[in-house]
């Protein structure tokens, strides 16, 4: 079949061409790229989506929210900022002033802002307000403990309960903007209005006494929520407004989350850790330290609520503070005294309490850094309905994983009931405004993209069906063959030898020549019950220490599959130390097709290629196929909660050998925790070269980069090496039309101009620095996640999910930029989530038809299954055994470039010891202070260089 090579348009003018100075800034103003049209091509459905239409009446127009900045003072000019607080001082506010406020309805963010339908009769307006028992760290005399003479003189002034509320008028916001918003106005106005909008309904929901959660809220008060666990799964509803080519749109969807429920801290710890028959000794006290920390509690006999900041060192019997005392002296005057007194005594002795299980236990510290307050544990009280942030363990995890496997038709259900039972067009401020949002679903036209033709070995082409594809009595498209291997076992409970002899069976099936391994190692039973570094330590030294040649492949057995504490240590030694690719697998049930999914990695880990795309029937590729190009992978993987001190990894991966657009290649970099934008694309040094990722020698993407001699021009002949593949020399690449399709996964919307400002910058300059006459051209494309729109078929009683390949363009997607929907896979278990893909940079000129097929088709690269890929929405982690995972929930399917650089950066995630990050003793005060320079970023152990070019990750 011919292919095109013009797609019939105008590319779209190169904002590359501008000066870019430096790896960080950019003079150039690069915007996301305009929708140029839409899909048009293949079979059509009708569909509805959860995005219910938001609408304004023509004669409210020209009305007004009134924005006003607030301000929340004690009366000593003290700043209020306990959490939640805010919420409680305005409710008082409204209370005790309606009078003065004239009965005006507002909608307040909790924070700073607050909007009014109409304006106070006032400008600016001051209110004192006496709260009682204050959600703050003030107010109780439990947290002043060692300081008598503080409670012996005058009252304290921060102890106020009155607060002074200053509301200062800041601006108007047209409701007209509403309208404008809803056209893709980027203004402002524009987004202060939807912001409003939101703001008034957390209000609603708060009002009626939920649990607002970013842009969530729960029913506290719903019994189906509650399951009498420490921690318990609760449902509620996300809510957004956004703007679309089809108008203003309420995006409503179900979501879930962890709530502590209210009670004893050391029955908190014993449930959550599993520990039973209440062996208090049991409890570990460094876990306990990460859960609690900045959970809030109430002090027996005291008011007001405090947030835990820390743990002693030593025991409540052990630690000791310095009490200030008031003694009358010898002429009968007022002498100050400093006593050192153990937290126990103090309580015993001056409060009057009578401890028990705390007096070997460590105290709660509640204080700061500099001044900490340490209360015995008994005495502590977990408040109600805090959110559970922290690392889940396995039977969490479970939880919230299979409540949020809601099925299409109980989620369509749930949503109808709760958009009709909030009665969001009888709230005062929407309805005065002439706001309406309907009840209905929104319809929407979508197309079902076909499978493409995937090629198989003995040229053998295959169609998936459903999104999936079968390999029995097939051959791998590029077979490896597993020379010389071994098999490294942390467990003596499975039939080693059986399973060896079935895995060569099912290789030799599959087109894989394996021989029978040259060895087996086993754990010495005695160090099973040693730190995991230390065990894979002595397993691998047993291997090095023997008299076999160095082997091209280990086969690990581990113990168990979820939370295995080995499996970092094991590859970090493997891949950093031992330089010998490995697959770590645990054989609780054996059958073909679970021998085949291994086989599947190894293959790939081992060079081979498991299936590719068939390129002669897949003319939409276009100039991927006729002009050399490299595909980029994208993607930063960040620590669990509760580590904030752990570096974020930056993983980017590139595709190796154009054509191919199966077989890559990863590097991986640490950044500052909790930074999204990768920064080591480009890092220019003092002697003016560069040690980034794309450029940075020899490991640069860049010098790895080749293709195979068959599809050369004529600049490249002749220039091959001894695998006929065509490394690309510097001299030769002005003469190359080379595209750079750059996928991005993890990013905001609002971070869309950081990316192309700083990242696509970087990788700019280079290939500046690569070749001064080297202008490439670029498509970059963010692939989109987390997000809560769904689609469901028509019929009211479906349970199936929208079949795989469905392909949504238009009405909910941005009036202005161009962004689909696409749903490659067919969803089994809850509702399947789509991906959003955003299209920020295209040079080449891409119709909206060609460029979603080649989506669609990068979607049935990935190697490691037989199936369209499915991305987990939080990360990788668990799947691979590790214990540092984030959440796994509804899987969402994206193109395979992205799920490898998702799947690097969770493994290597799982190779840094604590070591590598901790930036000092574990003290409930060991965090820097802001004016502290931050702590230097450990860099990752390096690859050795036999793997560095594998696909290792997979």
């Amino acid at each position: 079949m011919r292919r095109r090579q013009n797609f019939g348009r105008k590319p779209q003018k190169s904002s590359i061409a501008g000066t870019v100075k430096g790896s960080s800034s950019s003079t150039t103003d690069r915007q996301p790229k305009a929708r140029p049209g839409t899909g048009r091509a293949e079979e059509t459905l009708e569909l509805l989506t959860n995005h219910f239409t938001v609408s304004v009446h023509p004669k409210n127009t020209d009305a007004y929210f009134y924005q006003y900045d607030v301000s929340l003072t004690y009366e000593n000019g003290d700043l209020v900022n306990a959490k939640d607080i805010g919420r409680k001082v305005m409710d008082k506010a409204l209370e005790t002033h309606r009078t003065k406020l004239e009965g005006v309805q507002l909608a307040y963010d909790g924070d700073r802002s607050l909007f009014t339908s109409k304006s106070f009769p006032e400008p600016i307006i001051q209110l004192k307000v006496g709260l009682e028992d204050a959600s703050s760290n003030r107010g109780s005399t439990a947290g002043n403990v060692g300081d008598e003479s503080d409670r012996k003189g005058s009252r304290r002034p921060d102890l106020s309960k009155t607060i002074i509320v200053k509301i200062n008028f800041s601006k108007k916001v047209s409701m007209d903007s509403i309208v404008k918003a809803s056209q893709g106005d980027p203004s402002e106005d524009s987004q202060n209005a939807v912001r409003v909008l939101d703001i008034i309904l957390r209000q609603h929901a708060a009002k009626n006494g939920r649990l607002i959660v970013g842009q969530s809220f729960f029913d506290t008060s719903d019994e189906r929520n509650r399951n009498k666990r420490a921690v318990d799964v609760y449902q509620g509803f996300y809510s957004s407004f956004r703007a679309t080519q089809g108008g203003l749109f309420l995006n409503m969807d179900i979501s879930h989350t962890l709530i502590i429920q209210p009670g004893s801290v050391i029955n908190f710890l014993l449930c959550t850790q599993n520990i039973g028959d209440r062996n208090i000794k049991a409890i570990d006290w460094k876990k306990a330290k990460r859960m609690l920390k900045n959970l809030r509690v109430k002090i027996s006999d005291a008011n007001g609520e405090r947030k835990i900041r820390g743990l002693s060192e030593r025991s409540c019997i052990d630690q000791t503070f310095e009490m200030k005392q008031r003694n009358e002296g010898p002429d009968g005057g007022e002498v100050q005294s400093v006593k050192e007194i153990s937290v126990y005594n103090y309580f015993s002795e001056h409060r009057k309490k009578r401890l028990g299980i705390s007096i070997d236990l460590p105290c709660i510290d509640v204080g700061k850094s500099k001044h900490p307050v340490y209360i015995p544990v008994e005495l502590c009280s977990l408040v109600n309905f805090q959110r559970y942030s922290k690392a889940l363990s396995t039977q969490q995890r479970s939880s919230l994983v299979e409540k949020s496997r809601l099925n299409p038709k109980v989620r369509k259900d749930a949503l109808e009931k709760a958009i009709q039972s909030n009665g969001y067009n009888k709230i005062p401020m929407l309805r005065d405004s002439g706001i309406s949002i309907t009840n209905q679903f929104t319809k929407v036209g979508a197309r079902i993209l076909p499978a493409p033709t995937l090629t198989l070995g003995d040229g053998q082409y295959l169609s998936p069906r459903n999104g999936m594809w079968n390999l029995n009595n097939k051959k791998l498209a590029e077979p490896t063959t597993v020379g010389r291997w071994l098999v490294a076992s942390f467990s003596s409970d499975h039939d080693m030898e059986g399973l060896i002899k079935l895995l060569i069976n099912c290789a030799e099936k599959k087109g894989i020549s394996m021989k029978y391994p040259a060895a087996r190692f086993t754990e010495n039973p005695g160090y099973k019950h040693k730190p995991a570094p230390e065990r894979v330590d002595k397993l691998l030294s047993d291997i090095k220490s023997s008299e076999l040649h160095r082997p091209n492949f280990i086969l690990c057995i581990l113990p168990q599959k979820k939370n295995c504490d080995i499996y970092g240590p094991w590859k970090r030694g493997c891949l950093s130390d031992y330089g010998i690719p490995t697959q770590c697998i645990v054989p609780t049930r054996v059958d073909d097709h679970y021998l085949t999914n291994v086989l599947l990695k190894i293959n790939a880990k081992l060079e081979g290629l498991n299936s590719l795309l068939s390129m002669e029937n897949c003319s939409f590729l276009g100039s991927v196929s006729s002009k050399p190009t490299l595909i980029l992978g994208m993607d930063v993987s960040h620590g669990p909660p509760g580590q904030a001190d752990m570096p974020s990894i930056a993983a980017v991966v590139n595709s190796r050998r154009w054509p191919s657009i199966c077989r890559y290649r990863a590097s991986v970099r640490t950044q500052a925790p909790r930074s999204e934008m990768i920064d080591s694309l480009f890092e220019r040094q003092p002697d003016s070269t560069d040690s980034g990722i794309i450029r940075g020698c020899p490991n640069g993407l860049l010098y790895n980069f080749g293709f195979n001699e068959a599809r050369t021009n004529n600049h490249f002949q002749g220039m091959k090496n001894s695998e006929d593949v065509v490394c690309i020399p510097s001299g030769a690449l002005p003469c190359i039309f080379f595209f750079i399709y750059q996928f991005r996964d993890g990013v905001g919307e609002s971070q869309f101009n950081q990316v192309l400002e700083k990242e696509l910058t970087q990788i700019i300059e280079a290939c500046k620095l690569y070749d001064k006459k080297w202008k490439p051209k670029f498509m970059v494309i963010v692939a989109q996640k987390r997000h809560h729109t769904r689609f469901f078929k028509e019929e009211y009683k479906s349970f199936k999910n929208v079949p795989p390949g469905t392909i949504v363009d238009k009405i909910i997607c941005h009036p202005r930029n161009e962004d689909f929907y696409l749903c490659a896979h067919d969803g089994k278990i809850g509702t399947s989530r789509p991906t959003h893909y955003h299209v920020l940079q295209d040079d080449i000129g891409f119709e909206a038809d060609d460029l979603q097929k080649l989506v669609h088709s990068l979607c049935y690269t990935y190697q490691r299954s037989t199936r369209a890929v499915s991305l987990e929405a939080s990360g990788w982690g668990c799947y691979l055994g590790s214990n540092k995972c984030g959440l796994n929930l509804a899987g969402v399917v994206a193109v395979a470039p992205i799920c490898y650089a998702h799947l690097a950066a969770a493994q290597v995630a799982q190779m840094i010891q604590p070591q590598d990050y901790s930036s000092g003793p574990s003290s409930s005060h060991a965090a820097a202070s802001s004016s502290q320079a931050a702590a230097p970023i450990p860099k990752l152990p390096p690859f050795h260089e036999a793997v560095a070019d594998t696909m290792f990750f997979c």
